[in-house]
């Protein structure tokens, strides 16, 4: 492993998580105002309700599937009663499905984005920026499927688990198992770590925030005009 290696695959995944970490905690702390989603409804709503609807379930969908899949151990899909070629086929599976749910609502979003007169205008560079980097890292991980394929063996995804095991468990000799690995995974883990670090100064915030007292607020709210109004509009 070269020394461009050794710092992506064990020195950049605990960079990008210290950083995640502070950096959602100072926003928090300092600009709790700024951690929203800042939906854009009000001024385009036709492609948004289809576009956001698309994306957030493929992304959900391949977030739910990667952790399954890669934190995992082998034990308990085996027992589960999946082999490893059948939990490989599973993932291209499943992963294709959303990801071309993804795609097509990913596509939609940055279409709107970039050629609505009214979103343009009233968004942030740091929007699109993140919109793109999203679409990008999903499109890496659409060209790996055919590597996937190629290895229907389930070496490629028990390497890769043993990876992301390895991170959490703070083992600093596994990233050499990623040696071996195509491109294109490498490719696709440096840029899902980068979403980490990226995730505290952009709109990011908001898929770690879950609107939980929402679901426990009374049915009916009590609404009253404001006295000094009423008594000038009479």
């Amino acid at each position: 492993m070269n020394w461009v290696e050794y710092f992506f695959f064990q020195i950049y995944p605990y960079l990008c998580l210290v950083v995640f970490a502070i950096g959602c905690w100072a926003r928090f702390d300092r600009s709790q105002f700024s951690w929203r989603a800042e939906s854009s409804e009000f001024l385009e709503k036709r492609t948004l309700t289809w576009a956001s609807n698309l994306f957030h379930i493929g992304v959900l969908g391949l977030l739910m599937g990667h952790a399954a899949g890669l934190l995992a151990p082998s034990q308990i899909t085996e027992f589960l009663g999946l082999s490893a070629h059948a939990h490989q086929l599973l993932a291209v599976g499943a992963g294709s499905v959303f990801a071309a749910c993804a795609a097509a609502g990913g596509g939609g979003l940055l279409y709107r984005r970039l050629f609505n007169t009214r979103v343009r205008a009233t968004g942030r560079p740091t929007d699109l920026f993140i919109l793109l980097f999203v679409y990008m890292q999903l499109w890496l991980g659409i060209f790996g499927l055919p590597h996937s394929l190629m290895h229907s063996d389930g070496t490629i995804m028990e390497t890769l688990g043993a990876w992301c095991r390895g991170v959490i468990t703070f083992q600093p000799d596994l990233p050499a198992l990623l040696v071996n690995i195509p491109l294109i995974y490498k490719l696709h883990l440096i840029t899902g770590m980068t979403l980490f670090l990226l995730t505290p100064f952009t709109r990011l915030v908001h898929v770690i925030s879950a609107p939980i007292w929402y679901i426990f607020r009374p049915g009916w709210q009590i609404v009253r005009r404001n006295r000094h109004v009423a008594n000038e509009e009479t």
